[in-house]
């Protein structure tokens, strides 16, 4: 399976404001299969969170069950992970103008 989305979730109740994303974005960088990260923040429950691309399923599961457990685990929060197949919702993704297949998207307009 080609490009996999993850989505992650900790209960971290720290308003992002508060939270040291430029210290969490060094490790996130070199996560292998990384294309790209949007982070999210709960609205009114201060968790925290994000949508991630990856290259690969076994990319997008290693980060899954390595770094970002072990990030969780430490910080002794709840978290949530859940992965996607970001090939089977493609033609979709496509019509909808998703950034995430944004050379797609073009190559149709060109059609």
């Amino acid at each position: 399976m080609g490009k996999t989305f993850l989505y992650t979730e900790v209960q971290a109740s720290v308003p992002f404001e508060h939270f040291d994303w430029e210290r969490a974005n060094g490790p996130i960088k070199t996560a292998p299969g990384l294309i790209r990260k949007t982070w999210l923040s709960g609205l009114g429950t201060n968790t925290i969170g994000g949508f991630y691309e990856f290259d690969s399923a076994e990319h997008a599961l290693a980060f899954a069950q390595g770094p970002f457990a072990e990030e969780a685990r430490q910080a002794g929060a709840a978290a949530t992970t859940r992965l996607f197949d970001g090939e089977v919702v493609r033609d979709a993704s496509v019509d909808l103008r998703s950034p995430y297949y944004a050379a797609d998207a073009v190559d149709a307009v060109k059609e």
